[in-house]
């Protein structure tokens, strides 16, 4: 595997935590992870890549290594922290952003909101999230209240081994080597000689504010970057939350410039399931800035 090195920066009174690859002074590429996932995800698509490149990945707030918020975790927070980051590691240089989940909704966002910052965005299965309605808005401030009330827990894995069982009945595609890496970077030790996931319990918290996906196409088509959108064979997580395909197509028209990329034998983890394909197809799309 290829050596990674950790950073810690403060970030908006956070002490965050930064995984990076490759030498100094090589091209930027900055890897955003989805939720409940840390920073080392990205390790088996980095050990793919074949150009000399220096990886850049936080751990979001709150997961990993990166310090707690505690009771709130706000979704333009992530746009802000990024920010931030780019600010301390690149400058005013326009950047290159790939992400997964959560994190590749982060990078579309953020490269709408700030255009000029961002050269390139790749997203990995990252289609948003169903959208809601305001006559929810009631129920879901008060489950908030109700939650609001007692701290919140992840459940305890007896080792390390346990965690990387369950990580491998989550993902069947995944290899026994790999869960059993894996479970020790998104695992931690709870104190009490068992094992739990390294984040803040307080990520379980149902969010009061409502997703609206009218917002998210607005600052979409905003988007001036080429974008690559990769998608795996296997869609059954969209499915199964209720995004539609007229829901998924609506998001892909927001981009005037898009590359669309289906990986075959590949779930929601894609960059679990086929690193090597995924980092073909990043670095295929990266290196046409060029051509």
């Amino acid at each position: 595997m290829k050596p990674s090195r950790s950073r810690y920066l403060d970030v908006r009174g956070l002490r965050y935590h930064l995984r990076e690859w490759g030498r100094d002074g090589a091209p930027r590429l900055f890897m955003l992870h989805g939720w409940m996932d840390v920073s080392a995800s990205f390790q088996f698509v980095v050990d793919a890549l074949a150009a000399d490149w220096h990886v850049i990945a936080p751990d979001w707030r709150g997961f990993g290594l990166s310090e707690w918020r505690g009771d709130a975790y706000w979704f333009p927070d992530y746009l802000a922290d990024l920010d931030s980051i780019l600010d301390h590691c690149s400058g005013d240089e326009p950047v290159r952003l790939v992400g997964h989940s959560m994190g590749g909704n982060v990078a579309l966002m953020y490269a709408g909101v700030r255009p000029g910052r961002v050269s390139r965005v790749a997203a990995l299965d990252a289609f948003g999230l169903v959208d809601r309605q305001a006559r929810e808005a009631p129920g879901r401030y008060e489950k908030w209240l109700q939650e609001m009330r007692s701290p919140m827990f992840f459940r305890p894995y007896a080792d390390f081994d346990t965690l990387a069982a369950r990580l491998q009945r989550d993902n069947p595609r995944l290899s026994a080597e790999r869960a059993a890496w894996l479970a020790r970077h998104v695992g931690e030790d709870d104190g009490n000689g068992a094992v739990r996931l390294a984040g803040d319990p307080s990520h379980r918290r149902v969010n009061p504010v409502l997703y609206r996906r009218a917002e998210a196409e607005a600052c979409w088509r905003r988007v001036v970057a080429p974008v690559l959108w990769v998608e795996p064979g296997d869609q059954a997580l969209r499915h199964r939350i209720g995004v539609t395909d007229a829901d998924y197509l609506s998001a892909i028209s927001c981009f005037p410039s898009l590359r669309r990329e289906v990986v075959a034998d590949a779930g929601h983890n894609l960059h679990h399931d086929q690193p090597q394909s995924v980092a073909g197809i990043i670095e295929s799309f990266l290196m046409s800035e060029h051509a």
